[in-house]
């Protein structure tokens, strides 16, 4: 297995998993069942408000070939075609959603020792085109990300990264929306043993003078359950509590409160995922 710098995606994601992954103010079910054929299918609906959202997931895979196969509740049926290494560090993906004529898109992703390059193009006559490359190892790296529109001739986005890491750190820096923002990342591995870590997270949006910086932990209890919590500057406090009742299944149980206007309804998520 390949154990270069990643694609351009995973420039701070340790630290976005931490501060944001599985937090949720909504109700979401997941139950995904099996066929004797090995077709797997995933059902969800998430409640928001007073609006309820669902959608059935089938997944199909042959030798290296992953199909799925997505109809949500507006009837739009997304399909996604993965071959994985074709030829030894490459992925291809086709996707398109009907009924919509201009969602086809192709994408090429190719991972070596020191580097990693993902290359994507819309599947219509004016395309848009994406470009991502990170180069490095697995404890520095710098990388950009681009799109670029061939009906207008602009690039619609332009960004930048770069990563550190060693056994227990990882801090990264992504210049984001043309260098309008800028986002600094820190992870660190506490406590192997018990899952524990902390993080942080600063950005800064030069158009607006704005400025938002969340801490984060999280600590596993038991093998089974693990909890998390976030702060920001703006005072809004998260915690989430996970428990994995059985292989694979997943009760998640978080809330949010507003400090600085305690008076306010927390918001409260729960999330169901059964698995057999």
């Amino acid at each position: 297995m390949v154990k270069g710098p990643g694609l351009y995606s995973d420039i701070g994601k340790k630290a976005r998993d931490l501060l944001y992954k599985d937090y949720q103010s909504d109700h979401k079910f997941t139950l995904t069942t099996y066929t004797s054929t090995g077709v797997a299918v995933t059902s969800t609906g998430i409640k928001k408000g007073e609006l309820f959202l669902a959608d059935i997931n089938t997944q199909l895979k042959n030798k290296n070939i992953t199909t799925d196969i997505k109809v949500d509740t507006n009837s739009n049926v997304f399909t996604t075609i993965t071959v994985d290494e074709p030829a030894p560090g490459l992925k291809t993906i086709l996707s398109f959603k009907v009924p919509d004529q201009r969602s086809g898109k192709a994408e090429l992703q190719y991972l070596h020792d020191y580097a990693g390059i993902s290359a994507s193009i819309g599947l219509t006559a004016n395309p848009i085109v994406n470009f991502s490359g990170v180069v490095g190892t697995s404890a520095a790296s710098v990388g950009t990300d681009l799109s670029f529109d061939t009906a207008s001739g602009n690039f619609t986005k332009f960004n930048a990264g770069a990563s550190l890491s060693n056994a227990d750190l990882i801090a990264s820096l992504t210049l984001n929306d043309k260098g309008d923002t800028l986002t600094a990342s820190y992870y660190h591995i506490v406590s192997p043993l018990t899952h524990t870590a902390v993080g942080a997270e600063l950005t800064r949006t030069f158009s607006s003078n704005d400025n938002t910086l969340t801490f984060g932990t999280q600590h596993a209890l038991d093998p089974l359950t693990t909890v998390k919590a976030r702060l920001n500057n703006y005072g809004k406090a998260s915690a989430l509590i996970q428990h994995e009742w059985r292989p694979k299944s997943l009760l998640t149980i978080s809330g949010e409160v507003d400090t600085r206007a305690i008076e306010k309804s927390a918001k409260v998520g729960l999330a169901l995922a059964l698995k057999p």
